[in-house]
């Protein structure tokens, strides 16, 4: 038995799949949040968090050096020379390193 009402099951099958693919068009491409955007965000969040581990690494060694300088007086001396060139008036200041660009008496030390 075939109806002709307006609210036969075709009818709201179409009407169904009419508005999916309606609001499909809408999110994927006419949104504020469209999947362009999406991609985009999650691609510079990938960036950042990148960006954080090294900035996070870069804390860690500067938080440990700070720790091994600032707790001897005399490392206090030493890393200004090193880090900063500074010396005393008509001395000239060698810093030996090796192939990693880390001085030699620091090797020593450890």
């Amino acid at each position: 038995m075939k109806s002709n009402s307006f609210w036969s099951f075709q009818t709201l099958k179409n009407f169904y799949v009419a508005t999916l693919v309606a609001w499909l068009i809408w999110v994927l491409f006419l949104d504020n949040n469209n999947a362009r955007i999406v991609f985009s965000n999650r691609m510079k969040m990938k960036e950042l968090e990148g960006e954080k581990a090294k900035l996070l690494d870069k804390i860690a060694k500067v938080t440990e050096e700070r720790n091994e300088v600032f707790g001897n007086p005399k490392m206090v001396e030493k890393w200004a020379r090193e880090k900063f060139l500074m010396r005393k008036p008509n001395e000239q200041v060698f810093v030996i390193v090796d192939e990693n660009n880390q001085p030699i008496e620091r090797k020593k030390e450890e």
